[in-house]
C-alpha cells in the first residue's frame, strides 16, 4: 500500500507547473500526502511497539540469568565455611614462608660459593672444611618449607571453618619465618665469604667464623619458632 501511494506522488510531482490544472487537483494531492503521513505513522507505532516487546524479552532474559547466577553462588557459599576471602591470606602466607626462606637460602650460598672458590684456588685441601656456611644457608630452605606444609594443610574450609583471623595467622606465621631466613641468610652469605678466604690465611679464624654462622643461623631459627606458634592460633578465633 505505502508503494503505491508514493508511486502517486512521484507521479504528481513530474508534472510541469505550467500545464492545465484539473479540477480538483489540489484536492486529491492534499489528500494523498494525508494518507501517506498516516500510514508512515502507523509504521512508526509498529516498530516501537515490536522494539517494547523485544526490550521486554530481553529483561526477562537478564532476570532469569540472574536467578541461575544466585543459585550457582548460593550453592558454593553452601559448599564453603567462613569467609571467602580469608584463604587468601592464608596462602600469601605460605608463599612468602618459602619465597623470602629461598631467597635467603639462595644468596648465602652463592656469597659463600664464591669465597670458597676464590679460596679453593690457592688451598684445595681447605674446600671441605670450608663448606660449612654453604651447608647452614641451604638449611633456610628447609625452615621455609616447614612452615609452608603447616600452613597450607591448615587451610581446609570445607572441613572447618576458615575466617580471617585464621587468615592473619598464617600470613603473620608465613611472614615471620620467611622474612627471619631472608635476614639469616644474608648474615651467613657476607660472614661465609669473608671468613672462609680469612681461614685460608690465619687457619685459628675458623672457631670464630664458625660462631659467627651459628648465630647468624639462629635468627632463621627464631623466625621458624615464631611461626609455628602463630600458625598453631589459627582456629582459635570461635568456639565451634
Amino acid at each position: 500500500m505505502l508503494q503505491v501511494w508514493a508511486t502517486m506522488w512521484v507521479k504528481v510531482q513530474a508534472y510541469d507547473k505550467t500545464r492545465p490544472t484539473w479540477t480538483g487537483e489540489s484536492q486529491a494531492i492534499s489528500s494523498c500526502t494525508s494518507i501517506n503521513l498516516s500510514f508512515s505513522k502507523l509504521l512508526l507505532r509498529k516498530k516501537r511497539s515490536e522494539r517494547g516487546t523485544s526490550l521486554c524479552c530481553g529483561y526477562r532474559n537478564i532476570q532469569l540469568l540472574r536467578s541461575d547466577l544466585f543459585d550457582f553462588v548460593a550453592v558454593i557459599m553452601a559448599s564453603f565455611s567462613g569467609d571467602e576471602t580469608a584463604p587468601f591470606f592464608g596462602f600469601l602466607g605460605a608463599a612468602a614462608a618459602l619465597v623470602f626462606s629461598c631467597m635467603g637460602a639462595a644468596y648465602g650460598t652463592a656469597k659463600s660459593g664464591v669465597g670458597v672458590a676464590s679460596m679453593g684456588v690457592m688451598r684445595p685441601e681447605l674446600v671441605m672444611k670450608s663448606i660449612v656456611p654453604v651447608v647452614m644457608a641451604g638449611v633456610l630452605g628447609i625452615y621455609g618449607l616447614i612452615i609452608a606444609v603447616i600452613i597450607s594443610t591448615g587451610i581446609n574450609p570445607k572441613a572447618k571453618s576458615y575466617y580471617l583471623f585464621d587468615g592473619y595467622a598464617h600470613l603473620s606465621s608465613g611472614l615471620a619465618c620467611g622474612l627471619a631466613g631472608l635476614s639469616a641468610g644474608m648474615a651467613i652469605g657476607i660472614v661465609g665469604d669473608a671468613g672462609v678466604r680469612a681461614n685460608a690465611q690465619q687457619p685459628k679464624l675458623f672457631v670464630g667464623m664458625i660462631l659467627i654462622l651459628i648465630f647468624a643461623e639462629a635468627l632463621a631459627l627464631y623466625g621458624l619458632i615464631v611461626g609455628i606458634i602463630l600458625s598453631s592460633r589459627a582456629g582459635q578465633s570461635r568456639a565451634d
